[in-house]
């Protein structure tokens, strides 16, 4: 019986009797229970479990009605009985039901499911089950999951999953605080353990979003939990870009929290679910308190796989191992509950917290003197940020707080035993565990399996036993360390002696001033302390008493030296240092390992400081000494402590600065940061110094100067195991020299040259300073990726000028571009390396390297003669600047116009160009009526403003809008397709240089200086050499004699003066900070004004009855141009300030669109604008007539990752692997397929697919020829993310290098190709008009006339007329071109 339901019958006035349930509000029932104010569960007494399904209430609640009735018929055959059950929608039962669940019983339940019901379980009401498991929980073979596991996941990670599905198993999951996130990328086996965990707690589980989970917006994100699951997985999860943990954390925290579902009332809930996610990204932790970092386990798959053939037996065979599989799990949980308490997912922070990258980024100064102060972190957290381009770094306040997590103490004020200082802000005991790999959980089976030589074939043998050190010094002062490792005492204060002490703990002694330590701290490739490379090197040190250090790495050598130890030099080598204890300085040791022979005495071999090695500041000439002197100071060779090391450095900097050397190390602030933090007493002042060092002098770095006066051309090349630099003198006869792995006195020699390169100030000139420095191969591979990946801090200030100038800084800016596309315009083959950047190169190798290294020493010398027109407009540029020819065009810019003025802005003119000017300064009105007389002769606009302005204009949100159009932020575009004919071309002479003009945009003395160069150009464009004298100083009438003596021409002149004023624009509208930067100038107004006109302008000519078909930026075309308007565009361009030439007028010109037209000039000439029409093939054949040469069959095709050839037309057609592959894909995208379905498949097809395929590395650019087929031609592919795309124009043809067809291949071209682009460009133009009639010497048949020809405007149009019929006027007029114009 139901305890809730009471069957009654009840007599109706026919005398029909009607047998229905009532519904008990009270007692409170046992076997229904309402969650969120509807239905939740009915007991089920014949399963033996609950049942959450309605209809399985009703259908409960039916048959207690259909039994009642049952026995009633029984009891009174005579009466007529009407039934009233609650799947009769009429009979009302059904609603009274509803109505009973949702309006009058309140929220009575107990959340289901709650602990695992295995099959042979047996149930009782109170155990609140509805399911249970298709296992029993029992000990059995688990071959096949152990098998599978095995390959996915090492034993570490494969132990964080089994301790998780034990803790399910055992209920203890329901109190644990822990989430697991299965962290890699696709393929590795992420979803075949979820797909375990769903078989092992089928019906146990639910799928939930974890975006949602942590998005603050979305109020329904609980309800997929709203079964109660204890478990909850997603297979594709991003946390990456979480909004909100807060969420997250209480639900794995099992805290009570609020549901909302869809349509029902909110409720409270305690999920006891465990979570388990797998992702390709980063979980975003946001700081070192998050609860995430508590609560996160991270397991990351091996990345090995299982055949597909066995994968496919194995998961077969995992359904018949669940049992075991649970059993073994609870086992593995059993052992060790709580083995992950103090996980921390070191590899999530990483890859996600900027905080705690740069923790770690200090990881090595924090530990080693386990404690820092806030000054000093928060200068080193400056420079991390700045250097690693941190987006949002945090406030100070932040800081001092979120640092509080990676030690174990703060003080807001200290007490120094040793000093008695009270220093502020002080942080105490470093947290390395945090950064150290979480190992307590299985123990490793080779502990110290990297110091598993054998020693006994080295001299120094080490061994756990009695320490002869501590025999002869027993009797010295000694004492512990404290927390921090330093002495606790004062010496004077120290009454303990070493033989008092345990000497395997930590401790300092007080040796006598002879005996000193030699330290041996090298490292390995990957800057790790080696004991192999310490062994080797100490043991060929005279045969004495040695220990290994603390870390069991570094080793310590000691001897008793006979000389003066206060004259020996504290660096013997790289990371070997000579120790010496004088005054209270003591050694701090800790007894591990140490070798039986005794202290050996030793008088000489040892550097010593003399008088040759203590160097006046005032001799550092260079930058190179400059940092010699810094880091020689950092291993303390001059000073031995750390504060009179930080003074010398500060004086050093201090001098270069003052004396205004020109140097840059601010690459080297944070070690100098790092090396001041290390004070013991005088940290704080350190940093103080530090702070007030002038790292770069104002004036960027001057060239070197070379003693050899011969061009030398190089290349290097970098690997980690190879450094190649190959040279060689300019000169065809002249040979590459190769410098393999060249030693820095190598480097030194070839700097004695002037050295010419390409791209080589940010890149190849640092590689040489480097190894100038004594940088080593990997030392170098590390500084070039950190270079090519665009950090700021990886270049050297002196570095830039080492080379004698750069080609592609000097290149104009059409030139511009990569040394392989400059090639291929050359007609230079060069073939790609085709190796690996970032790994080693066989030794057997090299050669070829050297051989490709060779070839880019050889375009370099080419590419330098094809732009000696860019050279001598840089040589002329340097002349004129008074700096060298090395120098960028932008900072010879900006020494040309602003001198030495280093911060012009001061004077710089801005103003808002919608609004009207009413008053200008004296000096700058004085200007613009001298350089701008006819914008000045009159007002402008409504407002009689002195200045032209543009009523209405806005720049909001960086959009601009004028007069109804969006315009751009570069200037202006418009057009009107068509043919149009008698086109007139006016254009804007030099229209962005005279809008800084007539803006008078620096001021009136800079913009001067600007106008001359400008003017300049236009009186050497036409030889008026007498204006020319009486500009820039008479500074270009040397350059104009060599123009009259045929030396340079005056295009070479006047381009000189062109890049100049093109640098000048580029910087105005730059983002980064420059002397041409105006900070208020955020619409870019050079531009924009003459964006602004331009739309004026085209309004002005359009009311006057013609039509405007092109503007671009400073052009404006005019079809049917007559005298009138052309004169009236030149008056009107006046009044703005602007100079409008007459450059052309087409006889016809096609307009496609505001980027492509062609055009027929009056003298017969054709022009083409835009790729269409321009390319060779299509240009000469249907215009030019000009005849066809190879070249104009090559075809540049460059991208930004790689070009292959794919040579396949003689391998079996595998494309319909590809379709099927594509569609195993596409299924595994959109989650119809699971990823190990989709691996398999792969698996199963790639193999298949690659026999048909043939790829040859090509380079990101290359020069092609379309080929014929079955003449060894590929298809030309393009490489993103391990998959081949055809490159942008190239589908449907097959390809070759162009030189491999030139010469004897060349019948072998498909002109099919170039074909299809010129009927392409006939179509084009047959849109817009007979294509017969364009490309004839035929002129317009019909020259527009008056409109409308009869005079008459009472109709917009002849098509409008009444009188018009069949293309003809019946009144007589010709409109032929009225109509055609239509």
């Amino acid at each position: 019986m139901l305890d809730f339901v009471m069957i009654s019958s009840k007599t109706t006035k026919n005398g029909v009797v009607d047998i229905y349930p009532k519904f008990r509000l009270y007692p409170k029932s046992q076997d229904l229970m309402i969650r969120g104010g509807d239905f939740y569960a009915i007991w089920n007494e014949r399963t033996g479990l609950w049942s959450t399904n309605e209809d399985d209430a009703l259908a409960l609640i039916d048959d207690e009605i259909k039994e009642y009735a049952e026995k009633y018929r029984e009891a009174h055959q005579d009466l007529k009985i009407n039934v009233l059950y609650t799947w009769d929608s009429s009979s009302g039962i059904i609603d009274l039901w509803h109505k009973y669940c949702q309006k009058q019983k309140r929220d009575s339940f107990k959340m289901l499911d709650e602990s695992l019901i295995f099959s042979n379980t047996k149930t009782i009401k109170q155990d609140y089950a509805s399911k249970k498991l298709s296992y029993p929980l029992e000990k059995c073979n688990i071959d096949a999951y152990d098998k599978l596991m095995s390959v996915l996941y090492s034993k570490e990670e494969r132990h964080k999953l089994e301790w998780a599905i034990g803790s399910i198993v055992t209920g203890d999951s329901k109190t644990i605080q822990k989430f697991i996130v299965l962290y890699g990328s696709a393929g590795t086996g992420k979803s075949t353990v979820l797909n375990i965990i769903q078989k092992l707690f089928d019906g146990y589980y639910s799928v939930f979003d974890a975006k949602a989970l942590g998005s603050s917006s979305n109020s329904f994100a609980l309800e997929a939990f709203k079964s109660n699951p204890l478990v909850a997985i997603q297979h594709d999860g991003d946390l990456s870009k979480i909004e909100d943990n807060t969420r997250l954390n209480s639900l794995v925290s099992h805290e009570l929290m609020t549901v909302n579902e869809k349509f029902k009332s909110t409720y409270s809930n305690r999920f006891k679910c465990f979570l388990f996610m797998g992702t390709n990204k980063p979980v975003k932790i946001t700081d070192a308190k998050s609860g995430l970092i508590r609560r996160l386990i991270d397991v990351s798959p091996t990345g090995n796989k299982v055949p597909t053939s066995e994968y496919k037996k194995l998961i077969k065979q995992i359904d018949f191992e669940l049992g075991g599989i649970a059993y073994y799990c609870k086992k593995v949980y059993e052992e060790n509950p709580n083995a992950y308490d103090n996980y921390i997912p070191v590899s999530m922070l990483g890859a996600s917290n900027d905080f705690y990258n740069f923790v770690a980024d200090a990881y090595h100064i924090f530990k080693k003197e386990d404690m820092t102060n806030l000054n000093v972190a928060w200068e080193m957290y400056k420079n991390y940020c700045a250097d690693s381009k941190v987006p949002y770094p945090v406030t100070k306040r932040v800081f001092k707080e979120e640092l509080k997590n990676y030690f174990n103490e703060y003080h807001e004020r200290y007490n120094d035993p040793l000093n008695g200082d009270r220093p502020r802000h002080i942080y105490i005991g470093f947290k390395t565990n945090i950064f150290e790999d979480y190992d307590k959980i299985q123990p490793k089976k080779n502990p110290g399996k990297e110091n598993s030589k054998n020693d006994s074939k080295y001299l120094i043998d080490f061994k756990k036993q009695e320490s002869i050190f501590d025999k002869e010094c027993s009797e010295c002062p000694a004492q512990y360390a404290n927390k921090k490792e330093t002495p606790n005492k004062k010496w004077v204060d120290v009454t303990t002696k070493l033989k008092d002490l345990n000497t395997g703990r930590i401790h300092y002694v007080k040796i006598p001033d002879n005996h000193i330590v030699i330290d041996f701290d090298i490292k390995d490739k990957d800057g790790n302390k080696s004991f192999e490379k310490n062994l080797e090197a100490a043991s060929k040190w005279p045969a004495t008493y040695a220990e290994l250090s603390k870390s069991g790495a570094g080793i310590h050598l000691h001897y008793i030296y006979t000389g003066d130890v206060t004259q020996l030099s504290r660096v013997y080598a790289d990371n070997i240092e000579i120790k010496v204890f004088t005054g209270n300085s003591s050694l701090r040791r800790k007894l591990t390992k140490c070798n039986d022979l005794p202290i050996t005495t030793i008088s000489s071999g040892l550097p010593t400081k003399g008088e040759k090695k203590m160097v006046n500041a005032n001799v550092i000439k260079s930058e190179k000494g400059l940092r010699r002197m810094i880091l020689r100071n950092m291993e303390k060779e001059f000073h031995p402590g750390t504060k009179p090391s930080v003074d010398f450095i500060y004086k050093i900097l201090e001098d270069a600065y003052e004396r205004g050397m020109k140097y840059d190390v601010s690459d080297m602030k944070n070690e100098i940061y790092a090396f001041a933090a290390n004070s013991t007493n005088q940290a704080d002042y350190c940093i103080k110094l530090v702070k007030q060092m002038h790292f770069k002098s104002d004036d960027p770095s001057e060239p070197i100067e070379s003693k050899k006066d011969q061009i030398i051309f190089y290349d290097v090349e970098v690997f980690p195991n190879l450094f190649l630099i190959n040279w060689k003198k300019r000169g065809k006869n002249n040979k590459v020299v190769r410098l393999i792995n060249p030693t820095p006195e190598d480097v030194e020699e070839l700097l004695q040259y002037k050295l010419v390169g390409f791209n080589c100030r940010r890149y190849d000139n640092h590689m040489l300073y480097a190894r100038l420095m004594g940088y080593d191969n990997m030392q170098l591979f590390n500084l070039s990726q950190r270079i090519v990946n665009g950090e700021r801090n990886a270049f050297f200030g002196e570095a830039y000028n080492l080379s004698y100038t750069d080609i592609y800084d000097f290149a104009s800016a059409g030139n511009k571009k990569s040394l392989k596309k400059l090639e291929i315009e050359m007609g230079i083959h060069h073939a790609e390396l085709g190796l690996p950047w970032d790994k080693p190169v066989p030794e057997e190798l090299w050669l070829k390297v050297a051989e490709y290294c060779d070839n880019d020493v050889i375009a370099t010398e080419a590419s330098f003669d094809y732009l000696l027109g860019d050279w001598l407009a840089r040589q002329i540029l340097a002349d004129l600047a008074g700096m060298s020819v090395n120098d960028t065009t932008n900072t010879l810019s900006t020494k040309i116009i602003f001198g030495h003025e280093r911060n012009p802005q001061s004077q710089f003119c801005y103003r808002n160009l919608a609004e009207p000017v009413d008053y200008l300064d004296p000096e700058v009105e004085s200007f613009l009526k001298m350089a701008c007389p006819d914008m000045m002769s009159q007002k402008h606009g409504k407002a009689k403003s002195l200045l032209p302005y543009f009523p209405g204009y806005k720049y909001e949100n960086g959009v601009s809008t004028y007069r109804g159009e969006e315009v751009g932020e570069g200037g202006y575009v418009y057009a009107e397709p068509g043919i149009h004919c008698n086109v007139a071309l006016l254009d804007v002479a030099s229209m962005h240089p005279h809008s800084d003009i007539a803006e008078c945009l620096f001021g009136p003395y800079y913009t001067k200086r600007f106008r001359d160069l400008v003017e300049g150009r236009v009186y050497i464009k036409h030889e008026d050499w007498g204006h020319l004298a009486n500009i820039m100083d008479g500074k270009l009438m040397p350059y104009v004699e060599k123009v009259k003596s045929g030396e340079i021409t005056s295009k070479q002149l006047s381009n000189s003066l062109k890049t100049v004023i093109n640098s000048v624009y580029g910087l105005t509208a730059a983002n980064f900070d420059n002397p041409f930067r105006d900070i208020r100038n955020k619409d870019n107004i050079v531009a924009k004004r003459g964006a602004l006109f331009m739309i004026d302008l085209k309004h002005e000519v359009q009311e006057r009855g013609f039509t405007v078909a092109h503007i671009k930026t400073d052009s404006i075309k005019i079809p049917d141009a007559t005298p009138e308007i052309i004169q009236f565009v030149m008056d009107f361009g006046k009044k703005y300030g602007y100079t409008f030439e007459h450059e052309a007028t087409y006889d016809k010109m096609c307009l496609v669109n505001d980027a492509v037209y062609i055009a027929k000039e009056k003298d017969g000439e054709w022009t083409a604008t835009g790729t269409q029409f321009q390319i060779p093939y299509v240009f000469k054949t249907l215009f030019s007539e000009e005849p066809i040469n190879f070249e104009d069959m090559c075809e540049t095709k460059s991208v930004t990752s790689s070009l292959y050839l794919d040579l396949n037309e003689n391998l079996p057609d595998v494309s319909q692997y590809e379709k099927e592959l594509q569609r195993f894909e596409s299924q595994y995208k959109k989650n119809l397929i699971s990823e190990e379905e989709f691996n398999s498949a792969k698996e199963e097809l790639q193999p298949l697919i690659d026999k048909g395929h043939d790829y040859h590395f090509v380079g990101k650019v290359g020069s092609f020829c379309p080929i014929l087929p079955e003449h060894g031609g590929g298809l030309l592919v393009r490489e993103k993310d391990g998959k081949y795309y055809s490159a942008t124009g190239s589908k449907g043809y097959r390809w070759l290098e162009s030189e491999m067809v030139r010469g004897s291949n060349e019948e072998f071209i498909d002109k099919s190709y170039y074909n299809k682009l010129v009927d392409e460009a006939v179509d084009t133009i047959s849109k817009y008009g007979d294509f017969e009639w364009f490309v004839s010497n035929d002129v317009s048949p019909v020259q527009r006339q008056p409109y409308p020809p009869c005079g008459d405007n009472k109709y917009e149009t002849c098509w409008d007329c009444p009188k018009f019929q069949n293309h003809e006027c019946e009144i007589g007029y010709d409109i032929r071109g009225h109509v055609n114009a239509k």
